[in-house]
């Protein structure tokens, strides 16, 4: 499979989520970002506005994470985690499922958790992207495809493998598997532990059509 640079960089969040990064580090991700016309920067809900002022002339999005990063806080903490960060400027919502409740079998709860966020997105701003991040590592193969049906009905605009904040992050296996279940129609997001065109690439392949990655300016260069 071959990509071009420009189709590659729109595909890439640029992402900072250390709980230890400071502002000056995300000024210079938003500045890379705008540099190399990434899809947008992935920041702690924090960061958003000071992300928003620093692109604000770019076409580059501002991607949040909400219930970040273990998925186990309140559905009413994650709707109002979400009004906020679209009313900071907030483009794109990543939320994690509640795993927990996934793996207890109440599919209903995992349902209106994320219907929840996709719900308190509406009306805020035009074309908000919701992606719903399963954590793949701590999940069956039957678990995935149950997650990413409820993220469907629940009307998400993305499944995510990853928060990259657990076992393990993407794998090519399961970025397979999510694009089998959901379909053509629904984005597909690789992330965790992506560091090299090879690994993207693999990704890309395997049927991802957004990269959540610390590396993008590294995948570029070595393209």
């Amino acid at each position: 499979m071959e990509i071009t640079k420009e189709e590659l960089s729109s595909m890439i969040d640029h992402t900072l989520l250390k709980p230890e990064a400071k502002e000056e580090e995300i000024k210079k991700l938003c500045d890379e970002a705008a540099k190399y016309n990434f899809h947008s920067v992935c920041v702690n809900p924090s960061y958003v506005g000071l992300a928003g002022e620093v692109l604000k002339d770019t076409s580059v999005k501002v991607c949040t994470v909400i219930g970040f990063p273990l998925g186990a806080t309140t559905t009413a903490a994650k709707e109002k985690e979400a009004r906020e960060a679209l009313s900071c400027g907030a483009d794109e919502l990543d939320m994690v499922i509640n795993i927990g409740r996934l793996k207890s079998g109440n599919y209903e709860y995992v349902f209106k958790d994320i219907k929840g966020v996709v719900d308190a997105s509406k009306g805020k701003k035009p074309n908000i992207i919701v992606k719903v991040i399963l954590e793949a590592c701590l999940l069956s193969d039957e678990e995935k495809k149950r997650a990413c049906d409820i993220a469907v009905k629940a009307g998400a605009d993305f499944v995510k493998t990853s928060t990259g904040f657990s076992t393990s992050g993407a794998k090519v296996k399961d970025v397979r598997l999510m694009r089998a279940e959901v379909g053509p129609d629904i984005g597909v997001k690789a992330a965790g532990g992506i560091r090299d065109i090879k690994t993207a690439m693999e990704m890309i392949e395997a049927g991802a059509n957004r990269i959540g990655t610390s590396s993008g300016i590294k995948l570029m260069d070595e393209l």
